[in-house]
């Protein structure tokens, strides 16, 4: 799933680079935004600029990002959106494997409009990223409506995605002609918001992903005991299904204390027909402190069990018909705790901008995998290497103005 900039917040590339856990987290931030958006209001007229940099497990992510709103009569509000991946991979799997460091670019264009009418709202989007051996276009469409008092927002969604998966050629270094597959992916939203008090308001949202092609990494392998040498193995491609159904379901609510901060919790359930059960649970707390300044602090905890078809290690190269040793995938936990603070700044004498905000937001993010291994010490038998964990560090600056 592509996500864009819609809060400046999580924005990683696709499911091709490692970390992918990032992508799952990309998706809560997505539907929290979405389902807390307002139905009655079109954004506000802002640009925001943003760097983000991602370091951890012998990769490095860094790019920036610009993202610019503009309303016209009260009614329309268009958008655009650039940004940037910069990777630097030297992870586990790149070293198994035996390949060497590479670097790539990703790019990616996105455009929205909102057409406001009464209490709802219209939205279209469209997405465009690039790469030299992956394109991806997305096409979106959403509608908000404020019901009962303007105290319930109903929202429906559905999204499109037109994925093309290229492959290089090591003979040559560049993309091989003869490989090019094709990936369908269809999104379909509904959400609910509620004020419930003047104090609380609670949201619910559901999410079914459906994807179709060819859904796996043509550069990863899976290993297998080496028939010839016992205590070895051997490597093969990854077979995968070229179907996948996903559902996820989130709670939210947010509780605004007298003292004008709030605390905010979450739950979500994720599955799939790959038979991946994930659980997701977050708690934050937002303080503003002078009317300028804003801190926050939140914990998520994520856990989830392996697909059906991943194993850390096969007993023969044909042993199923799917066969994957991806380690997002397999039995995980992470634990992500994030800092922020923003400072809102303006003057009576700016008469281009309104007012502006500086945000800084670091994460710390553990990984810890149940049963995938550290295969690249080759000294110990197959099966028996110390399970795999690192530590991630996300940081993300933005400025913001209001104009």
């Amino acid at each position: 799933m592509r996500v864009q900039l819609s809060t400046m917040k999580y924005c990683p590339r696709h499911l091709v680079l490692a970390p992918r856990v990032l992508r799952l987290l990309a998706a809560l931030a997505l539907s929290l935004s979405w389902s807390a958006a307002s139905a009655a209001t079109l954004p506000e007229d802002r640009a925001d600029v943003l760097y983000h940099r991602f370091e951890g497990g012998g990769v490095t992510i860094h790019g920036p990002s610009v993202l610019v709103r503009k309303s016209m009569a009260e009614k329309y509000s268009v958008s655009a959106n650039y940004y940037v991946d910069l990777v630097t991979s030297a992870s586990i799997d790149v070293e198994v494997s035996g390949a060497s460091e590479y670097k790539e670019e990703r790019e990616q264009y996105s455009l929205g409009f909102d057409y406001l009418r009464g209490k709802t709202i219209y939205s279209l989007g469209y997405s465009n990223s690039y790469e030299e051996d992956y394109q991806a276009s997305t096409v979106s469409f959403d509608i908000s409506q404020d019901i009962f008092g303007d105290l319930t927002t109903v929202r429906l969604g559905f999204s499109k995605g037109d994925d093309t998966v290229r492959r290089r050629d090591p003979s040559t270094g560049g993309v091989d002609p003869d490989f090019r597959e094709s990936i369908d992916r269809r999104s379909y939203r509904v959400g609910v918001t509620q004020i419930l008090t003047k104090s609380l308001i609670a949201n619910l949202g559901l999410e079914v992903i459906t994807d179709e092609g060819y859904l796996n990494n043509p550069y990863r392998s899976f290993r297998y005991e080496d028939p010839e040498s016992p205590g070895n193995y051997r490597l093969a491609t990854e077979i995968y299904p070229r179907t996948r159904t996903s559902n996820a379901v989130a709670l939210s609510g947010r509780y605004y204390l007298p003292y004008r901060a709030a605390a905010h919790g979450t739950y979500r359930f994720f599955t799939d027909t790959w038979g991946i059960r994930a659980n997701t649970f977050e708690l934050g707390y937002v303080h503003p402190w002078k009317n300028a300044w804003t801190f926050e602090a939140s914990y998520r905890h994520y856990t989830q069990n392996r697909a059906d078809f991943y194993a850390d290690l096969f007993s023969r190269v044909d042993e199923q018909n799917f066969m994957a040793r991806h380690k997002e995938l397999s039995t995980f936990t992470t634990r992500t705790l994030r800092l922020g603070a923003g400072y809102a700044f303006t003057r009576a004498s700016w008469t281009w901008f309104k007012k502006g905000s500086f945000n800084v937001y670091y994460d710390r993010i553990e990984f810890d995998y149940d049963d995938f291994r550290d295969a690249r010490d080759t000294s110990l038998v197959a099966g028996t290497e110390p399970l795999y964990s690192f530590g991630a560090d996300v940081l993300q600056i933005f400025i913001s103005i209001w104009f």
